[in-house]
Order: structure tokens, then sequence, then C-alpha cells
């Protein structure tokens, strides 16, 4: 029996077309993992970074010349306007940035500030470990909470769809070689947050319609999952863009300290509402279809 549910869209009818998206990106993201790697910055590799504010614009032509005049690789020059982020691949001695400031205060007056981010080679392992750690503990204590919460199908949907957002952004700042820092791993910890709950939402109505339908049938199964998707779409687009929206203007006003953390989350705020809708769901549904042949056979065995 079917709910009376004016459905606009068939989400399980296209599923396999999604899927076989997320595959193929998911594919591209582990070849370009393989051979690009990532760009690691200087919290998960050794090196310094310093970010200068001249209170003047700053060319980055000139800014390499102060830095050669200094004796040093000019090193991944980032401009931003009045401040610019230097980044070497090296600990920088003190003398060495003190020479790199005296450089930029010649040129651009005394009104020039410079932080300085220093990382060396056992703290940045250190650091990149742990931040694998933190994201794989996040996701079996997610998975745990889930499985008690409601069972094991729905626990490895959950995961499934989780995974994906987050190599999703991983696969992204790779292909296009964005660095990685430790607000990344604050982005992905963000996104994992948001992703499990849309679709925790989802699978609560789920369950709730599953109560009330005589499920026979896999289209019967569907027909619960759609109904479901419709009842809870509202709700996750309106979630989603709520907070897209101040990612974004983060990542239009907000400093270049912020701005790959934006990025990420812009990113894995979309890719969470993608895959709660249209992965997570119909990959429950596909297992739950299972345990509705084996009760047929079941059921045909006895009589």
């Amino acid at each position: 029996m079917h709910f009376k549910y004016n459905i606009h869209f068939d989400f399980m009818k296209h599923s396999k077309k999604f899927m076989l998206f997320s595959i193929i990106v998911t594919l591209l993201g582990v070849v370009f993992l393989s051979t690009e790697g990532l760009n690691r910055g200087v919290d998960f590799k050794a090196g310094t970074t310093l970010d200068i504010n001249a209170g003047k614009t700053i060319e980055q032509a000139k800014a390499k010349e102060i830095i050669t005049a200094a004796g040093l690789p000019t090193g991944i020059i980032t401009p931003g306007g009045e401040r610019v982020s230097i980044r070497f691949d090296k600990v920088l001695s003190q003398d060495e940035v003190t020479k790199i400031k005296q450089g930029f205060v010649t040129t651009y007056g005394s009104k020039v500030s410079l932080e300085e981010n220093t990382v060396d080679t056992s703290l940045a392992q250190e650091l990149a470990t742990k931040a694998i750690y933190v994201v794989l503990i996040a996701s079996v204590f997610i998975m745990i909470y889930v499985a008690i919460r409601f069972e094991w199908r729905y626990a490895i949907a959950a995961i499934v769809a989780l995974l994906h957002d987050v190599f999703f952004v991983i696969s992204i700042f790779s292909i296009f070689h964005l660095e990685v820092n430790l607000t990344f791993v604050a982005a992905i910890l963000t996104i994992v947050g948001y992703s499990i709950n849309d679709t925790i939402v989802i699978f609560d109505r789920i369950r709730e319609n599953m109560r009330f339908a005589k499920i026979k049938t896999y289209d019967d199964l569907k027909h619960v999952v759609n109904v479901s998707v419709s009842q809870t779409f509202t709700r996750s687009i309106n979630t989603v863009l709520t907070v897209l929206v101040g990612a974004t203007l983060l990542f239009i006003q907000g400093g270049q300290s912020i701005h790959l953390f934006s990025l990420a989350m812009m990113i894995g705020l979309l890719c969470g509402a993608y895959s709660s809708i249209l992965i997570a769901s119909p990959l429950w549904a596909m297992m739950k279809k299972n345990s509705l042949n084996k009760g047929r056979k079941a059921a045909v065995a006895k009589s």
C-alpha cells in the first residue's frame, strides 16, 4: 500500500546514475592522489610560512625581489592585496626571517608586520597522522551510534555517504593542487557533522514511514524512500543553503588564513546534501532489498 503523497521527483529511479557519477569522481580522485598527492601546507610539512602585512598593496614581483635579495629561494608566494603569504620548504633561521622583514620595511615602510609559523619534520608527521586518526575515529563512533539508533544497514549507508563526502573534497583539493593544512582538517570534521545530520534526518523519516507501510516488493520499498526524501527535501536544502551562505561570505570577504577552509566547507556542504539524498538512501534500499528477497524465499520454503 502506497502513501498518498505527491512526489515531484523519482529519486530511486535515477539513483544508479548518481552512484555512477560518484564512482567516476572517486576513481579520478584515486588517480590524482596516487600520482599528484596532496599539496601539504606547512602544518603537515616541515618549513616556515611568513604572513606579511604591509599596509599597502604588495606586488608579487616585488616580494620575490625582496626574498631573493635576502639570499633565499622565492618559495610559494600567495598575494592578497596588502597581505602576502610566503611558504618555504625549509625551516628559516631567525636571521633569515629578520632579513626578509627588513627588506619589506625598507620597501613599504615601518608599518610592516610579520607573523611566522614554523613546523619541524617530526611535528609535521605527527600532525598528519593525528589528522587521519581523528577522521577515522569520528567515522567509527558515528557508525556505532547509527547502528544502535537504527540498524546496521543504515550505519553502512551513512558511513559510505560520509566517506564519499570526505574523499570528494580531498579529491578536489588534490586535482587543483590546493593547500591542505589544519584548517582543512577542521573543515572536513565540520562537513562530517553536517553530512551525518542530513542523513540521519532522512533515515529517521524512512524508519517512521516503514512502520505504517506494507512492504511486499522492492517497488514498495522504493516508494517509501521517495516519499521520505521528498518530505525532508526542503528541510535538507534550506539547512545547507543557510550554512552555505555563511561559508560563501567567508570565502569572499574572509582573510587568506580561512580562504581554503571556506572553500572546503562550500564543496563539502553541497556534496553532503547530494550524498544524503542521492547516495545514502538508495544504498540503504538496495541493501534492504536483499532482506525482502530472503523473506520471500523463506516463506516459499515453508509453504
